[in-house]
C-alpha cells in the first residue's frame, strides 16, 4: 500500500465520521468547560465527564440567542467531524438545552426548531375547513376509545358524513410508519373534504409517533385539510402545529370539522319563518297597491250611459250628414245626365245616322278618300253594327 499524505489521511476519517448515520446523528450529554464566542457569534467550547473531552462548536446560525457558561451541564445534538486544519476531533452542534430537559424533551424541542425555521407552522399556509364536509377521513386505531368517540359525535353532530377509517397503529416503535401508510392510503380516496389524525391521551412516550418528522411532513403535504386530535389538552405534538386546526382531543377534533344538524335545522327553521313572514309582508302590501291603483282607475273611469248617448248622438248626426251629402251629389250628377244627355252618340245614331270604320284598324272614315275597293268596313247604327266591303 502506497503511503498517504497527512491531508489523504485526515479527509478520509472526516469522510467516514460525516457519512456515518451513527456520527451524524448523536445525542451527548456533558460538562461545558473553555466557553469562548468569537466576534462572529460562533460559540466554541469542550465537553467533558470524568473520563474524556471533546471540543465543540455551535455555530451563530444555529440558536443565535443560546448562551453557555463553564460548568453547565448541557444535553446536545449534533454530528462529530474533524476539524481538518488542525486534525481535532470536533462535535457540530445544532441544538442545545440543560441537561436537565430529558432526550425526548430535547429532541421535540429540536425538530420543532427546525420546522418552525422551515415554515411548516405557518399561520398563513393553513387552509380554511370545509364548511359542510361530506367525506371524512380518520387515522386512527380501529381498536382505541378515540374511534369509538369520533363515531359518537359523528352520529351526533353530522351524521350525514361519510366517515372513512384508516386503521393504524398509534403508539409504540412501529406507530410511525403505520400513521404514514394510513396518510397515504386516505391520500388516494376520491372526493376526501378533510382528515382527523387521532390518538387518546398519554405520556410523551405514548405519543412520540406524533413527533415523528416523517408525519409533520405527511400531514404538511397532505391534499386536503387535516386536523390533529391527539392526546389532551396539555398534550402538544409536532403534529398539532403543523396540521390545518388543532383540537385538544379526538372528539373535540370532530365538533371542530363539522356543523351540528340540530343547530342548523333551527337556523332553517328561523331562516323559514323569516321568509314566510316577509312573503306575507310583501304579498299585503302589494295587494293594498293594487287595490289603491284599482280605486284611482274606477274613480277616473267616464260615465259609460253618458258616453252611450253621446255616441249615439254622433252616429245620427253623421247619418243625416251623410244622407244631405248623398242627395246633393245625386242632384247634381241628374244636373249632369241632363245636360250632357244631347251629346250622346247613341241619340244621333238614332236619327239615321251611321259609323263608318275600317274593319281592321276601328279607325273612323271620315273621307271616301280613305277607302279602296275591297277593303273591309264595319258599320254602326242605332240598333246594331255590321259588316261591308268597299266595290
Amino acid at each position: 500500500m502506497q503511503p498517504l499524505n497527512v491531508t489523504a489521511v485526515v479527509a478520509v476519517v472526516r469522510e467516514v465520521l460525516e457519512t456515518s448515520e451513527f456520527f451524524s446523528d448523536l445525542w451527548i450529554v456533558g460538562e461545558v468547560s473553555n466557553y469562548t464566542r468569537s466576534s462572529a457569534g460562533h460559540r466554541y467550547f469542550s465537553l467533558k465527564d470524568s473520563g474524556a473531552v471533546l471540543r465543540s462548536v455551535l455555530f451563530n446560525s444555529k440558536m443565535p440567542g443560546m448562551q453557555l457558561r463553564d460548568g453547565d451541564r448541557v444535553l446536545v445534538h449534533g454530528q462529530v467531524t474533524v476539524y481538518q486544519q488542525r486534525g481535532d476531533l470536533q462535535f457540530v452542534c445544532d441544538f442545545v438545552r440543560p441537561e436537565g430537559v430529558g432526550i425526548l424533551a430535547a429532541r421535540y424541542e429540536q425538530l420543532r426548531a427546525r420546522l418552525l425555521d422551515e415554515g411548516l407552522f405557518d399561520p398563513a399556509r393553513k387552509r380554511a375547513l370545509p364548511r359542510f364536509p361530506r367525506r371524512i377521513g380518520v387515522v386512527t386505531s380501529p381498536t382505541g376509545a378515540a374511534l369509538q368517540d369520533i363515531k359518537n359525535v359523528m352520529t351526533r353532530r353530522w351524521p350525514l358524513a361519510e366517515l372513512i377509517l384508516a386503521p393504524a397503529q398509534v403508539q409504540g416503535e412501529q406507530a410511525a410508519p403505520h400513521i404514514l401508510a394510513a396518510l397515504r392510503t386516505l391520500s388516494q380516496e376520491p372526493s376526501l373534504d378533510l382528515a382527523i389524525v387521532a390518538r387518546g391521551g398519554g405520556s410523551i412516550e405514548d405519543l412520540w409517533a406524533f413527533n415523528d418528522e416523517r408525519v409533520a411532513r405527511a400531514i404538511y403535504g397532505f391534499p386536503v385539510p387535516v386536523v390533529s386530535g391527539v392526546g389532551h389538552e396539555t398534550d402538544e405534538t409536532i403534529a398539532d402545529l403543523v396540521a390545518d386546526l388543532r383540537a385538544p382531543t379526538p372528539s373535540a377534533a370532530v365538533e371542530r370539522c363539522t356543523p351540528d344538524i340540530r343547530e342548523l335545522q333551527r337556523a332553517v327553521a328561523v331562516v323559514e319563518r323569516a321568509m314566510a313572514s316577509a312573503t306575507r309582508s310583501a304579498v299585503e302590501s302589494r295587494a293594498q297597491r293594487v287595490e289603491a291603483v284599482m280605486g284611482r282607475m274606477m274613480r277616473g273611469l267616464p260615465d259609460f250611459a253618458h258616453e252611450r248617448e253621446r255616441i249615439i248622438g254622433f252616429q245620427r248626426e253623421m247619418l243625416r250628414c251623410l244622407e244631405r251629402e248623398l242627395a246633393t251629389d245625386q242632384a247634381r250628377l241628374n244636373t249632369a245626365e241632363a245636360r250632357h244627355l244631347p251629346l250622346d252618340p247613341r241619340r244621333t245614331l238614332a236619327r239615321g245616322f251611321a259609323i263608318v270604320q275600317h274593319a281592321d284598324t276601328r279607325r273612323v272614315v271620315s273621307s271616301v278618300r280613305k277607302v279602296k275597293p275591297g277593303q273591309r268596313l264595319q258599320v254602326s247604327i242605332g240598333d246594331g253594327a255590321f259588316w261591308t266591303e268597299v266595290s
